[in-house]
């Protein structure tokens, strides 16, 4: 997405912090609310979109995980459904490849019993219970003793729709300004100045929606301290594209319900690739896109929290295994080998890295 350099404005109705799917998206949607009304996004970043909008398996996920009643699922669901509408209007490549949710072992059977439970109740459409000898027709490769198909999960390239939604803004008037972190704010009675390298932009209101880095710019705002980010780094394998012929489409493990992951997974990208991944390693930097890179305020910030020492002490089992999964492409091969045996660690080269902001 090609780099903004219009000066920001000394004032506006509305200002949006943050450039990335969520920000461009609110962004486009206060502009569709109040036709008229002056708008500017702030980007810290030299393009738009550059952190988790970019940095992700592409998968538009069909609402299976959820508890049924609750925001997420509602959201899931209708998002989905409305996200592929809006791709084949605008022209947006996207792959309905599906998704099966395989298990191995029978202690996985009652989880997967629950999956399906949620996924009913949150009307996921076409979802389909598979017994053992029906897997192979959807992924001839893979093994399992059940499954959950989702044939309506796909796949896309979400920094295509956020340039989608970046130019529904400009049309509707607003602007867009990236090397523009904020770094402070000051509340007023009409409304707030927010200070940014350009000087000062004065708005009537502002969203902020700055993923990694928006409980700091919460607190900045006045917020309380609680909720706190702590940064976990998701890295994949890439598979050798003379073996990606062994994945269609998207084969996941029964998840853990008391992780807030989905777990080591296959994907076939929208470019047909296949991904292997995400791990969930603790990092020492909110852009940790390389494992060891370290931001001493960051690594300081999750270190000082009580809550990171709740977790260590809690999950300490599934964080070594993590920590070897991030060093070792034999084990990080392994988790793909549980669901496809004739994947071997040799067919994985290294592949891109996102950091959650969990």
């Amino acid at each position: 997405m090609s780099t903004e350099a219009t000066a920001t404005p000394a004032a506006c109705d509305l200002a949006v912090v943050g450039g990335g799917i969520v920000g461009l998206a609110v962004a486009r949607e206060l502009l569709s609310r109040h036709p008229g009304a002056s708008l500017c996004v702030l980007e810290r970043e030299p393009r738009l979109g550059e952190h988790q909008t970019a940095r992700n398996s592409g998968v538009i996920h069909a609402g299976i995980y959820y508890k049924p009643g609750s925001l997420k699922a509602r959201l899931c669901v209708a998002g989905a459904r409305e996200l592929f509408a809006f791709c084949e209007e605008r022209g947006i490549e996207t792959d309905h490849n599906g998704k099966l949710i395989v298990a191995t072992s029978a202690e996985e059977l009652p989880r997967l019993d629950e999956l399906e439970r949620r996924g009913r109740a949150n009307e996921v459409p076409d979802l389909r219970r598979i017994p053992a000898d029906e897997i192979a027709s959807i992924e001839p490769h893979a093994v399992g003793i059940e499954a959950l198909h989702s044939p309506r999960t796909g796949v896309v390239d979400f920094r295509q729709v956020a340039e989608a939604y970046a130019g529904d803004v400009r049309r509707a008037g607003g602007s867009i300004h990236t090397g523009c972190p904020v770094e402070g704010l000051e509340a007023h009675g009409d409304g707030l100045e927010l200070r940014h390298p350009g000087g000062a932009t004065r708005a009537g209101y502002a969203v902020f929606c700055a993923g990694a880095w928006s409980d700091r710019l919460a607190v900045m705002a006045g917020a309380p301290t609680e909720p706190r980010i702590v940064p976990f780094r998701g890295g994949y394998r890439r598979l050798r594209p003379e073996r990606a012929e062994l994945v269609r489409g998207n084969l996941y493990p029964v998840p853990d319900p008391d992780l807030p992951f989905l777990g080591i997974h296959l994907t076939r990208t929208i470019d047909g690739e296949v991904l292997l991944g995400p791990s969930a390693l603790l990092v020492g930097a909110r852009d940790a896109y390389r494992p060891w890179k370290v931001r001493p305020a960051d690594l300081g910030s999750s270190l000082a929290w009580p809550g990171t020492w709740r977790l260590v002490r809690n999950y300490w089992r599934t964080g070594a295994s993590e920590m070897l999964q991030a060093v070792s492409g034999r084990a990080f091969a392994h988790e793909a080998n549980r669901f496809v045996p004739e994947l071997r660690p040799a067919d994985f080269l290294p592949g891109p890295a996102g950091v959650r902001a969990q």
